[in-house]
């Protein structure tokens, strides 16, 4: 059975099309999706759309994926990390 310090994480990296790779902490990257998804309500992927709130959205987008398709600028993508062993 798999520890479960294994699913436990600490931060975010952050990538996204022209920009250098961030460390964002879990709230700060909730943060970001929000404001991508409230640019995005008319194009939302059909997985969202049965959310009727922002936070909910971006909460299940940060707990079930690990990009975003922006767009013709490309994608948004995210990893969890450990910041200590």
């Amino acid at each position: 059975m798999p520890d479960s310090i294994m699913y436990q994480e600490d931060a975010y990296v952050l990538l996204e099309p022209n920009q250098p790779e961030q460390i964002l902490m879990a709230d700060e990257l909730l943060e970001k999706l929000k404001v991508v998804l409230a640019e995005r309500q008319d194009d939302l992927p059909q997985e969202l759309q049965r959310f009727i709130h922002l936070e909910e959205q971006a909460k299940h987008l940060m707990e079930t994926a690990c990009e975003l398709d922006v767009g013709p600028d490309g994608f948004l993508q995210w990893y969890a990390i450990r910041l200590e062993k």
